[in-house]
């Protein structure tokens, strides 16, 4: 693992220790997501961080 692979994997702990009930729910969701298409969520983010952190921190807009 690299040294840019750990800080990610760091920045992913401390975002689930830190979130709010809401932001744990979509953390949730999105890893359901990630497990029913055979990924892992780490892999998932470490390929694409910053969509993966936008998307959690987002709050959802309901219609």
């Amino acid at each position: 693992m690299t040294p840019k692979e750990r800080e990610h994997l760091k920045k992913l702990d401390d975002m689930v220790l830190n979130a709010s009930s809401e932001e744990l729910k979509k953390i949730q969701e999105i890893d359901h997501q990630t497990q029913m298409d055979g990924l892992s969520f780490y892999d998932v983010y470490l390929d694409s961080s910053s969509l993966v952190n936008q998307s959690i921190k987002k709050p959802s807009k309901k219609s």
